[in-house]
């Protein structure tokens, strides 16, 4: 029949992973906020693969150089994620370059293991495409025999007998498809003698490139978002493409409404530098030219007379909201409503918020009453039903979930995941034992299924904060250097210091470095909670310490010493402490100079404290200032002479 009455949306799934990574997110961030502060910038090649961030960076006024001799005079150069030879860096530095590293900590790992292969007289073998930037970055801070290789074909040509004989380190460009990878390494270990093999693609990439393979599984079509230069989108493209049929576009202007013609469901996915605006803008689009199949009137009087029966999953359409239910169309003469106990486990959640007239809604039908024609639904259990197996999935696989808090009860936490009950114990709540676990309660977090035996769902919040801070210690140790500065967290305090953190590494501030004044505890300083301003003193890379400085250099007294205190300066100072030799006065905070007994009077002095105490002030003469062991002399005398001698003057 001509006449239509209810559609079927086509359902778009869009991939957790899709977009900016850690890398690149920090590369074009630290570029946009040198742009900002109006610093005049050139980026080291074109900062992502990615045309249209690179031109929106352009019109913020960075320029793009392919070497270091095109920077021009009064630009700063920010050298991108991907990272680049050593040389060019000593080329940077003879020029005086102002330089911006944002190399990824991932790819700057890669480049210290090629370091230590050279110093181990190891052959290197880097698995990925020789002329991708970051291949080539790599290759520049090798220092011994490096081969490169972009699948097993290539692989096995290189592996030689006398190759295969030789100490060997092998690692792969962050971006490397992960199949490819796989094969690679099996091959290596079956005929290398000595390989130590670095698992070194992204994590990020990783997730990426298996979510891909999943949607597209599970989908008639992929849409992969990315700049066709970029080598990670275009992998998974490749991988996308295995499964079914596979567009890739850069911009939303590239799709049509025939791609989508007899299309049910849809994945969408993007590389790493796919900036989040592209991707929303792609899903806005195709909202609008999705031309959605329709259901013909007999079919749904055919669908109407289907039976009902208690846990059937069925479809329906929200007709009416009030506080306490939800009213909705499942397309049957019976007429179905959700109970507020029945849309979700967190009280919290209000039913006119969490939904509206028109939404489309997957349910479980829980009772069913035909004389009174109506239906009760759940949607909690329908997530439960779903949910039971993606908790399973995420066991085995150790994939992160989204859990929410419902209660605190005696051991632990109860969360749950999909409508599926996970119990916390307390020891997995937290990195710290015996933490307050009270403010979880009602709170998202990220947990880990660590046992799933039934209806029995173990979960660990400690597992993934355990991964994040190992993540961010790998971090830090990549980019950190002596002199970086950070602002950190004080954590505790001891008698000797403060332990700050500075991004998942704590490092000791010194009490000595705390102050330049003399203190006797940390806590004269700095509390736990205070956010501070330190930098790196010095590393200890082998036993993972390090000691940071947290005193400012314009504030050493010894230099406000030497600029307005000249010797012969006249100045009245509180007397700080008396000695048998001596008494001292406080010259400036952090600096006490010594009044000799000698230069006390010009009468003899036997005793000190017959003259002095605590807290007298004093006219002194400073009459010597030693730099390097950090002493002042001082003298009372001096001022009694000099003023005796203006008065014979008169």
């Amino acid at each position: 029949m001509a006449e239509r009455q209810r559609r079927k949306k086509m359902q778009i799934i869009k991939a957790k992973t899709a977009g900016f990574c850690f890398g690149v997110d920090r590369a074009v961030h630290m570029t946009e906020q040198l742009a900002e502060e109006g610093h005049r910038v050139a980026t080291l090649g074109p900062l992502i693969h990615n045309p249209q961030c690179v031109a929106s960076l352009a019109a913020r006024g960075v320029i793009t150089i392919d070497r270091p001799q095109e920077l021009p005079a009064g630009y700063e150069v920010v050298i991108r994620s991907h990272g680049v030879a050593g040389s060019v860096y000593d080329e940077l530095q003879k020029m005086g370059a102002t330089v911006h590293d944002a190399t990824c900590p991932f790819v700057a790992k890669i480049q210290r293991i090629a370091q230590q292969a050279g110093k181990e007289g190891a052959l290197l073998l880097i698995a990925g495409d020789k002329d991708h930037p970051e291949v080539r970055g790599i290759v520049g801070h090798a220092t011994g025999e490096v081969l490169v290789f972009k699948d097993l074909a290539q692989l096995e040509q290189i592996s030689t007998p006398e190759n295969c004989q030789k100490k060997a380190f092998v690692v792969a460009q962050t971006t490397f498809e992960v199949t490819k990878w796989l094969e690679s390494t099996k091959f290596i270990k079956k005929v290398y003698t000595s390989p130590r093999i670095f698992d070194t693609i992204c994590s990020a990439t990783w997730a990426r490139q298996q979510e891909a393979e999943e949607l597209a599984g599970q989908c008639d079509l992929m849409v992969v978002i990315g700049g066709r230069g970029s080598s990670n989108t275009q992998k998974l493209v490749r991988v996308a493409d295995r499964h079914c049929r596979t567009l890739a576009i850069e911009t939303a202007a590239e799709l049509s409404p025939k791609d989508f013609e007899g299309v049910r469901c849809v994945g969408v996915t993007a590389g790493a530098s796919t900036p989040s605006s592209i991707i929303e803008e792609v899903l806005n689009k195709m909202s609008e030219v999705v031309q959605n199949e329709e259901m013909s009137f007999e079919e749904m009087i055919e669908q109407s007379l289907k039976p009902i029966f208690n846990g059937k999953v069925v479809t329906g359409v929200v007709t009416a909201v009030s506080p306490s239910e939800i009213t909705v169309d499942i397309g049957t003469k019976q007429t179905g409503f959700v109970a507020a106990s029945e849309w979700s486990d967190d009280p919290t959640v209000k039913l006119e918020d969490a939904v509206k007239k028109g939404d489309e809604l997957e349910l479980v039908v829980i009772k069913v009453n035909d004389q009174e024609g109506t239906v009760a639904l759940s949607k909690k259990r329908f997530e439960a039903k779903a949910g039971q197996a993606e908790v399973e999935k995420a066991a085995e696989e150790g994939t992160v979930l989204e859990a929410t808090v419902a209660e605190q009860v005696k051991g632990g936490l109860v969360a749950y995941v999909k409508g599926v009950k996970v119990f916390i114990p307390a020891s997995q709540a937290s990195l710290r034992r015996g933490e307050d676990l009270a403010p979880l309660v009602k709170q998202k977090v990220s947990i880990k299924i660590i046992e799933c035996s039934g209806r029995r769902v173990i979960g660990s919040i400690r597992a993934v904060l355990a991964e994040e801070l190992e993540a961010k210690k790998e971090a830090f140790w990549a980019s950190a250097e002596e002199g970086r500065h950070y602002q950190g967290t004080v954590k505790n305090l001891t008698d000797y210091g403060a332990f700050v953190d500075i991004g998942g590494v704590d490092g000791l501030v010194h009490i000595s470095e705390l102050s330049w004044d003399r203190i006797k505890h940390p806590s004269e300083v700095v509390k736990v909670g205070d956010v501070i301003d330190v930098y790196i003193k010095s590393l200890d890379r082998e036993n993972g310490k390090v000691s940071l400085g947290y005193k400012k250099p314009e504030d050493n007294p010894w230099e406000r010493l030497r600029t307005e205190y000249p010797l012969g300066t006249v100045f009245t100072a509180p007397v700080v402490s008396i000695t048998k030799f001596g008494a001292f006065v406080r010259v400036l905070p952090g600096i006490d100079g010594l009044v000799h007994i000698s230069e006390i009077s010009n009468e003899r002095v036997e005793k000190v404290s017959d003259v002095l105490k605590v807290g007298d002030e004093v006219k002194v003469k400073l009459i010597e200032a030693d730099f390097e062991k950090h002493r002042v002399g001082l003298s009372m005398k001096a001022v009694l002479n000099d003023a005796a001698e203006s008065e014979d003057a008169e």
